[in-house]
Parts: C-alpha cells; sequence; structure tokens
C-alpha cells in the first residue's frame, strides 16, 4: 500500500523506520510537527530526510493546499503514530482506507494525553496498546487492534512505555496496516460505559501526599518515574524521587515522610504501612543522582519530607 506517515519523536520516527525498512508498503509522505525556533529537528523528519522522502509540516490541516497536498499523494493509508495537532476529517479521509491511530491504552479506558502513567497510578496490573480509526472525538474511535500488557509491581512509566508499549505499538502499526491491505481488518465500536478519560499527568498531580497509603504513594512515585517526577519538599528544596522499592515492613516509630535510615546506598522513608527505599533522586542543588553519589550530609534521621 501507498503510506502516508504522520508521527513525532522517537516512536513516529521507529514506526516510520520499520515500515521504510522491513515492509513492501510505499512510503509516499512523512508528515511531523512544524520546526520550533531553538530544537533540534523532530526525529521522524530527520529520519525521512536522510532517506529522501518528502516531508510535509503543516500547522493546519484544514487550509485547502495543505488537503490538496494530500490528496496528491494518492495514498492508501494513513498511518498516525503519535500524533498531537488536530487532523480533521477531511484529511483523516483523503487516504484510500482512511487513517488508523496509534494511542497507549486499551480504549475506552484512560483516554486522553497521559494514558501511560495513569493506569501505574490507579495500581493497575494491565494496560496496553490500540490502534484505532480515530474520529473528531477525543480517542473515541472505532477499534482495529488491541495489544495486552503487564505492569509489574515494581515497574515505573519508563518500563512500561520504553520496554512494551513502543516496541508493541510499532509492530501493531504494521500489523494493523496489513490486515487493512488484506481486507481482514475489524472494526469494533468502543463501550462507551466502560470509558475512562484523564487529562495530563502533571507536576502538581505528581506531589507526593504523605498522608495517603503507602503503595499509592509507590504507585505514584512509578507513575511518574522519568516524567512528571514524583516529588517532595525537604528543607524548602524539591526532591524527585526516582528509583525508589516499597516495602511492607511496619514501623509505629516514624511518621509517614519522616527519614528512618540514610546509608551508602539509599534512604529509607516512612509511609502509611511500609517504607520506601530511594537510590536516587533529583534534587535542584545537586541534579539527578543515585544515594551513593550525592552529598546525603543535607539528610538527618528523623527528618521530615513535606
Amino acid at each position: 500500500m501507498k503510506i502516508i506517515l504522520m508521527g513525532q519523536q522517537a516512536f513516529g520516527k521507529s514506526t516510520l523506520e520499520k515500515f521504510y525498512k522491513e515492509t513492501d508498503h510505499e512510503i509516499v509522505a512523512v508528515y511531523c510537527a512544524p520546526d520550533k525556533e531553538g530544537k533540534p529537528l523532530d526525529p521522524v523528519k530527520e529520519y525521512a530526510l536522510n532517506e529522501n522522502l518528502p516531508v510535509f509540516q503543516p500547522s493546519n490541516f484544514k487550509d485547502k493546499e495543505v488537503l490538496d497536498q494530500m490528496r496528491s499523494h494518492n495514498s492508501d493509508l494513513c498511518v498516525m503514530a503519535y500524533v498531537t495537532i488536530f487532523v480533521p476529517e477531511e484529511a483523516r479521509d483523503i487516504p484510500q482506507h482512511g487513517s488508523i491511530c496509534f494511542h497507549p491504552s486499551l480504549l475506552p479506558l484512560h483516554r486522553g494525553p497521559s494514558s501511560i502513567n495513569w493506569p501505574i497510578s490507579l495500581g493497575s496490573k494491565k494496560t496496553g496498546l490500540t490502534i484505532f480509526y480515530p474520529n473528531d472525538g477525543l480517542d473515541e474511535g472505532d477499534i482495529l487492534l488491541q495489544k495486552e500488557v503487564d505492569i509489574g509491581d515494581d515497574e515505573t512509566l519508563g518500563d512500561i512505555y520504553f520496554n512494551k508499549i513502543f516496541p508493541l505499538g510499532v509492530d501493531a502499526c504494521i500489523e494493523s496496516a496489513n490486515l487493512l491491505n488484506e481486507g481482514n481488518a475489524p472494526r469494533i465500536k468502543q463501550d462507551e460505559t466502560k470509558a475512562t478519560y484523564e487529562s495530563w499527568f502533571k507536576k502538581d498531580i505528581a506531589r507526593i501526599d504523605w498522608k495517603k497509603p503507602g503503595k499509592e504513594v509507590y504507585n505514584l512515585i512509578r507513575a511518574s518515574n522519568p516524567q512528571p517526577g514524583a516529588w517532595a519538599e525537604f528543607m524548602d528544596e524539591e526532591y524527585v524521587f526516582l528509583d525508589t522499592k516499597f516495602s511492607e515492613e511496619q514501623s509505629a516509630e516514624h511518621f509517614p515522610g519522616q527519614i528512618m535510615e540514610i546509608n551508602e546506598e539509599n534512604v529509607k522513608i516512612a509511609v502509611k504501612g511500609g517504607f520506601l527505599i530511594v537510590t536516587r533522586f533529583k534534587s535542584k542543588d545537586q541534579g539527578k543522582l543515585y544515594v551513593k553519589d550525592m552529598n546525603t550530609a543535607v539528610f538527618t534521621e528523623g527528618d521530615l519530607f513535606s
């Protein structure tokens, strides 16, 4: 099939590369976000230019010139591999088979822009990805294909995305295009009674609330690692909790947020129902450091994070 690949960043680039190098589909055009002054080239654009593929960067897909340009490709399918700009129906329907879109959750669960953070934060044991036929709603189109992944008890946002959803998602985009090419692609309505939506998982959400159960605090830390970073204050400075484990051993002698122990490898901090074992923090003064490499003299056993 003649493919328009529309995408951004590492996921878009990997999807483009796999289509171009490992399939018989023809990439007739590459669409990515407009350049930003002072920022490096998007990896999608960089790869396309290196392979002499035609690149287009419209800021508005409603413009007649943009739509006419899309029609000129005579494409069979548009694959949307991480797209943040709105693409209206008139543009999506230009290819013969329309458009398909990647979303990193098991729709209709976790519609919205931070769909990997939220299931981890909520303590879910499973999540996944969906390839769907986009409409003008937010992640509301019919489902073509889904892949499920487990969320391990200690796995972080980075683990789930980079080790599981990212590679599975690239392959799912190829698989979906092949199904459409063969005439075997399903079209399944989303069950609106099960739909959930969450907005951006931002810094204000990632602030640690020591009043909450320790497991919830730990889930927040995992869901925020590496971004936006779960954080708390200590001596008027913000500390982001990165590499962290949770123990359910309880201590009646310490308050939630209180430093229990400091050693060469980690700092142990009490939470309700157990304690955190932190081996890597990030702070403004010391940057992103493992405990073994940082100045732990700023901490004293018995001190409290707030």
